[in-house]
């Protein structure tokens, strides 16, 4: 998979860019603010219709206008041109300009794997973010879990309304609630099944990228979920059982919206005893981990970004790194240090793009 061709109108700082990439190894540089992350950001919206950034949509939308595009031609086992669509009123996706009405139908389609210093969160921060990169990382596979994962959502959050009218009602009906939770633990179920799966699925080659990469260590990612070995019926007694607390907090205090992931070196979770060197390069095993996957599961090769990667590591590790993209992966580097990363790239084909305040010149 490669994304041959890329438009931009009114992305961030750039006003007006059409640029064609190498479909193997493209070099983005330039100073600091320049827009070299702006750039591949532009290429994860086109895949997943939203910013790897915390920020709203419509802070990608440049000021003083009112609409953004995003258009890529992508090659995979077909050529297509996809574009993505903002405006401070919301978003549309399209495929070979036919309008994709659900966004879940769109995402899949075009699969990135980015890595960006802000990752490391996913080991750093609340379990709520580790569950946003899970989701991230299987709805590129799996169209059904973005669905899924919509609908157990929306019964909690029927569930902990109703909980709430139970506890100042004292009257209403328990049978409501029953359904309700039978519904919450079929979905939750599922979801748990396909999570558990994935993380399998990532230990099966995080070990041995990870000891590629630093030469020493045995790093494995535990799955920490209230559904853990239970049956349904199990988990309907535990709600029952749990049903006081619920209605004292007014909310469901148990299920797969607490899932958590546990990145553990050699027995220890690096959240508490790593460096930041390895959870650096415990992140970079996982999404080195996640290319693996896309490739063995769809049978394509996924983008992919490394954003900054040379200011966050040193150049052994980088060259380690390097050792896992092969020429059937596009690849796309940002640096501000182009004479770091050109010795790296001996007898390799690349392209340079030079940025400079939202211009890009090709090199």
């Amino acid at each position: 998979m490669q994304i041959q061709e890329l438009k931009l109108l009114n992305f961030r700082n750039y006003e007006k860019v059409q640029v064609a990439f190498h479909k193997h190894l493209n070099i983005i540089y330039g100073k600091n603010g320049s827009g070299k992350t702006n750039l591949v950001e532009a290429i994860y919206v086109l895949a997943l219709s939203r910013s790897f950034k915390q920020n709203s949509d419509k802070t990608l939308i440049r000021n003083d206008t009112d609409l953004t595009k995003i258009e890529g031609t992508i090659l995979s086992n077909y050529k297509n041109v996809y574009k993505v669509i903002l405006t401070p009123e919301g978003k549309k996706v399209k495929i070979d300009n036919n309008k994709i009405t659900k966004i879940s139908d769109y995402i899949s389609k075009i699969n990135v794997i980015l890595f960006n210093p802000s990752d490391l969160r996913m080991i750093k921060d609340t379990p709520s973010i580790r569950r946003k990169y899970l989701n991230i990382a299987i709805s590129q596979l799996n169209v059904e879990y973005l669905k899924q994962l919509n609908q157990y959502n929306k019964l909690i959050k029927t569930r902990n309304i109703y909980l709430k009218q139970m506890y100042l009602n004292g009257n209403s009906l328990q049978s409501y609630l029953d359904i309700i939770t039978e519904k919450l633990v079929e979905v939750g179920i599922s979801i748990y099944t396909i999570r558990k799966d994935y993380i399998d699925f990532i230990n099966s080659f995080i070990q041995e990228i990870y000891k590629k990469i630093t030469m020493k260590g045995d790093l494995k990612v535990i799955y920490c979920s209230d559904y853990a070995n239970k049956s349904k019926e199990e988990l309907l007694k535990f709600y029952k059982k749990n049903l006081s607390k619920d209605l004292a907090f007014g909310k469901t205090n148990f299920g797969v919206h607490h899932d958590d992931l546990d990145f553990k070196l050699d027995n220890l979770s690096l959240k508490d005893y790593g460096s930041e060197g390895q959870q650096k390069n415990a992140v970079i095993s996982w999404k080195l981990s996640e290319i693996e996957i896309i490739k063995k599961e769809k049978k394509v090769t996924p983008i992919l970004i490394l954003d900054d990667l040379f200011s966050e590591l040193d150049v052994e590790k980088i060259e380690n790194i390097f050792k896992f993209i092969n020429k059937d992966i596009q690849t796309f580097i940002t640096t501000t240090e182009i004479e770091k990363v050109e010795p790296l790239l001996k007898g390799e084909e690349f392209k340079k793009i030079y940025v400079e305040n939202g211009n890009l010149k090709e090199m």
